[in-house]
């Protein structure tokens, strides 16, 4: 059974940063490239960093390249994502699936983690 923990969201200024975990199970981890997505009201899941399998490549959307960064520990099942300079856009509830272009897991999603960037 596939499943996803997302943690580490919560209520920060705006220029502060957090950082987000994710564990996955249920599948072998080290042979999926991972990504994170958010979904803030309103709007439609975007995907905001990925990894490859084995952590060569990476890719970041246009709106958080250069303030965040994807990571993952393979020995942990577990992606990071490293998120600075945050702005209040960021604010979004944020998931993590496989797969380094689109969701491999499209049904089985975790709870997310929500970060707020509000003063």
């Amino acid at each position: 059974q596939v499943q996803y923990v997302e943690s580490g969201g919560g209520l920060v200024q705006p220029g502060g940063s957090l950082r987000l975990s994710c564990r996955a199970s249920g599948f072998t981890f080290t042979t999926y490239g991972m990504a994170w997505y958010r979904r803030a009201p309103g709007k439609a899941r975007e995907l905001v960093a990925a990894v490859a399998k084995s952590s060569g490549s990476t890719n970041y959307a246009d709106s958080v390249r250069g303030r965040f960064t994807i990571s993952r520990d393979n020995t942990k099942n577990t992606v990071f994502l490293q998120m600075d300079n945050l702005k209040p856009e960021d604010s979004a509830v944020y998931y993590c699936n496989a797969g380094f272009k689109h969701a491999v897991h499209d049904n089985s999603w975790g709870q997310g983690t929500q970060v707020t960037v509000s003063s």
